[in-house]
């Protein structure tokens, strides 16, 4: 028996452990994600059932929603950037030594759909892609973070900031399919093969900081082993093609 149907069989075996005695379905999972990491935890969500026979929901709550399900028992995993995970540990609401870091992605440039797409192949062309464009769209959280120290870098804070938007309430695509911003800056596995958009490539060399998200069991988790077997696949070796497919990488390759 090879690796993967090693790992199936004990996924389906931890699947029917889960079960309550007299019971004949597998456990529900609700995993509540980042945007930054919701392309990487679908795919592996799909593939979990495949081979657990367990059935998970991948939800992206927005803030209200997202603070009521980590606590109220809906929901059994969470994931995030580090620190936001981090602060989830200490307030109780995920359990300790569960938090395992799974992906990470880099970060892209994308234009309008149709726009030519601008050189990005260097630091230098990046930097002059940003001074020609109209408008500027990026996000916030860790991949804003990073573009916005990248701008420090090449020293446009200045000359940058009255046609620079700092996008919420959906991914930085959303708003070049509207028109708001002429160039998109954010996590390429958010940016590739979105309509309204294209995608042009990843920021060249240091400028291309990785952000990475975490997962953990919520205390108030009414599927705990199911729970641990879902983390256990997303860092296992058959989670990495999964994730690639993404255009992520695995922590652990």
């Amino acid at each position: 028996m090879g690796a993967y149907a090693r790992f199936a069989a004990a996924c389906v075996l931890g699947a029917l452990g889960s079960l309550s005695p007299g019971t004949a379905t597998a456990a529900e999972l609700v995993i509540l994600v980042n945007q930054g990491a919701a392309p990487g935890v679908r795919a592996l969500a799909a593939e979990f059932e495949r081979v657990s026979g367990h059935s998970v929901t991948v939800v992206q709550p927005d803030d209200a929603t997202l603070e009521r399900r980590v606590n109220d028992g809906t929901a059994d995993l969470v994931t995030g950037n580090p620190g936001a995970i981090g602060e989830r540990l200490r307030d109780g609401e995920v359990v300790a030594g569960t938090v395992t870091p799974f992906v990470l992605a880099g970060l892209g440039l994308s234009v309008r759909a149709g726009a030519p797409k601008p050189d990005i192949s260097t630091v230098e062309s990046y930097a002059a892609t940003l001074r020609a464009a109209e408008s500027i769209g990026y996000s916030r959280g860790c991949s804003g973070t990073h573009i916005a120290e990248g701008i420090a870098q090449l020293g446009l804070v200045d000359e940058l900031a009255d046609k620079t938007v700092r996008t919420q309430g959906g991914p930085v695509t959303d708003f070049l399919a509207r028109g708001d911003v002429e160039i998109g800056i954010q996590q390429t596995n958010i940016m590739v093969d979105v309509p309204g958009s294209d995608y042009v490539g990843p920021l060249p060399g240091v400028l291309n900081e990785l952000c990475r998200s975490d997962v953990g069991m919520l205390t108030a988790s009414k599927e705990p082993d199911a729970a641990r077997a879902m983390i256990e696949f997303m860092i296992s070796p058959e989670a990495a093609p999964l994730l690639r497919r993404t255009h992520a990488e695995p922590v652990n390759p």
